[in-house]
């Protein structure tokens, strides 16, 4: 018998730079506030998703992963390796740096890094985002970010719905305003800021820098992208976005009926537009689900558009 598949309860989180449009775009119940990320798929401690329905409804994905690994087919490791958000950007985020694997083992308590891709749900007219940066060393690194000389440190890039970035570790970033994204990233919560625009929290403090670490990490011969269009070429509505070791992620239009193959140990879908269903289940814009193992081939129908993704 084929595998239900695990539709996962959102969770919210409060940002200096977050906004509304979780509720106004998507119609989620957020709180009040800035609410800037939602972590629609997540096992992570900072955000373990509850199964909202089916037999493992209550549990969390964390525990499914623990407790229900068959449900996982032969993926490794000790936790679940994907988080999927949607980031609503009101205002910029930090200038920010995030490392590899091995460095964050060491650093950070054995996490896992911070390798992460964002599709450009949508942004205002004129709107660009950080992708990379100039310095040739960390010498040149340091003296840019001292002199506050910060046109001439990173590379700033404009952007358009249906834009893609890659965002490898140790490439210098930031999101800015006006700006929805759907990010797939490992799951990790590692973040290095190099520069917050001297902003000033609720309660009076600034933001902790981590300039130290970032000059780390950063990767100063990554060159450095001049635009997010997606050049791949859509085949039967399916448009191959990445492929590295962390991840592979796909855009899918479904207009009808659509059966994708799900022959992977897991596959994480996310519906960005539209309406219709899977294998009978009402999806929505915003909906959100993983595949499990042995759940079979997924029946769409409607008028969707999905960014899928699988380790």
């Amino acid at each position: 018998m084929a595998q239900d598949l695990i539709f996962t309860k959102p969770i919210f989180h409060d940002k200096i730079w977050g906004g509304r449009r979780l509720d106004t775009v998507f119609h989620y119940d957020i709180p009040e506030g800035k609410i800037g990320e939602c972590w629609a798929i997540s096992a992570h401690p900072a955000g373990d998703c509850e199964v909202a329905s089916g037999p493992y409804a209550g549990s969390t994905l964390s525990q499914l992963w623990d407790e229900h690994h068959e449900l996982f087919g032969n993926a490794a490791g000790d936790r679940f390796p994907l988080l999927i958000k949607i980031l609503d950007a009101d205002g910029d985020l930090s200038i920010q740096v995030h490392p590899n694997d091995e460095y964050a083992r060491i650093h950070e308590n054995g996490s896992l890094g911070k390798c992460e891709c964002w599709y450009v749900l949508d942004c205002e007219e004129g709107a660009t985002i950080i992708v990379g940066q100039k310095a040739k060393d960390r010498e040149e690194f340091a003296k840019l970010v001292e002199e506050g000389r910060w046109g001439d440190l990173v590379n700033e890039v404009p952007i358009h719905k249906g834009d893609f970035f890659q965002i490898n570790p140790g490439t210098v970033h930031a999101i800015k305003g006006g700006t929805l994204i759907l990010e797939t990233q490992q799951s990790s919560d590692v973040t290095y800021r190099v520069y917050d625009y001297d902003r000033v929290q609720a309660d009076g403090t600034k933001r902790e820098l981590h300039l130290a670490q970032s000059m780390d990490v950063v990767d100063y011969a990554a060159k450095a992208p001049e635009t997010g269009t997606v050049t791949a070429p859509e085949v039967d509505g399916v448009t191959l976005l990445e492929s590295n070791d962390c991840y592979t992620v796909e855009r899918v239009r479904v207009a009808g009926s659509k059966t994708l193959a799900q022959d992977h140990d897991f596959m994480c879908v996310s519906v960005i537009e539209g309406t219709g269903s899977v294998n009978g289940s009402e999806l929505v814009k915003g909906s959100h689900f993983v595949a499990p193992a042995g759940s079979g081939d997924l029946a769409f129908e409607g008028d969707l558009t999905l960014i899928c993704s699988w380790a």
